[in-house]
């Protein structure tokens, strides 16, 4: 009679566990939603919105749905929103986040949209986004013999991501549709420095900016190829691209 009390009580304890951690898990994806949306805005300077967030606690992967992040405000009449993803999924290693460097295995960010305003040699909604995270994350390297001093802030936290691509990006221009060739990084922040979300913003950010530029200066570049002896009216149709 005892052992079935002992066996109740067990199973009992098991059951409250496992809802305890899946109750955790569902709205842990909200407190990640709330974070990201309250973190990025101050990164970019735009906003930054999410549909929604899955947190998988024992397998260590994580789902972002619907992230959307806004132009600045220079450019919202052109267009609203400069990126928008569909889907995003992650993987970390579970344990790593109770360490001083979060391992997160990898990173997909699939099919993107890319609104690109503006000019591609010059000012330009991607640029200025740039800008903007240039001046949160600073440019200049901190010493590495400087004291810390009173009321500094607490280190960002370090990250290692193993493998981040990005596949099946298009880029939105002046009415056309634009591919976006696949974007690959591995072995990022491996050593024991790591690498902040910050600088993984940046550099993730700087590539994308790069290859739209690529991708929409080879389309104004094949349109006034195409064009031939009418080449002079091509910043014209493009609404005064080469002009500010």
């Amino acid at each position: 009679m005892k052992k079935k009390i002992l066996l109740g009580i067990g199973i009992g304890l098991v059951v409250v566990v496992l809802v305890v951690v899946i109750i955790v898990g569902f709205f842990l994806g909200d407190v990640v939603k709330v974070g990201m949306e309250t973190v990025g805005p101050k990164v970019t300077q735009t906003s930054l919105t999410v549909s929604s967030v899955h947190v998988g606690i024992f397998t260590g992967s994580a789902g972002v749905n619907g992230l959307v992040l806004g132009n600045p405000d220079q450019y919202k009449s052109k267009a609203p929103n400069a990126i928008s993803v569909g889907k995003t999924a992650v993987s970390v290693a579970p344990f790593s986040v109770l360490s001083d460097k979060i391992v997160v295995k990898s990173v997909e960010v699939r099919e993107p949209e890319i609104t690109f305003v503006g000019n591609p040699l010059g000012a330009n909604n991607l640029k200025a986004i740039m800008d903007n995270v240039n001046a949160f994350t600073g440019t200049a390297a901190p010493a590495t013999n400087a004291t810390a001093q009173p009321g500094a802030k607490k280190p960002a936290k370090k990250l290692e991501v193993d493998d981040f691509l990005i596949s099946g990006g298009k880029v939105n221009f002046e009415g056309a549709i634009l591919p976006l060739p696949d974007i690959h990084f591995t072995n990022l922040g491996t050593g024991p420095e790591g690498i902040t979300a910050g600088d993984l913003t940046k550099k993730v950010l700087g590539e994308i900016t790069t290859a739209t530029l690529k991708a929409v200066a080879g389309s104004v570049g094949n349109a006034g190829k195409a064009l031939g002896g009418e080449a002079n009216k091509l910043g014209k149709s493009f609404g005064g691209l080469f002009g500010k």
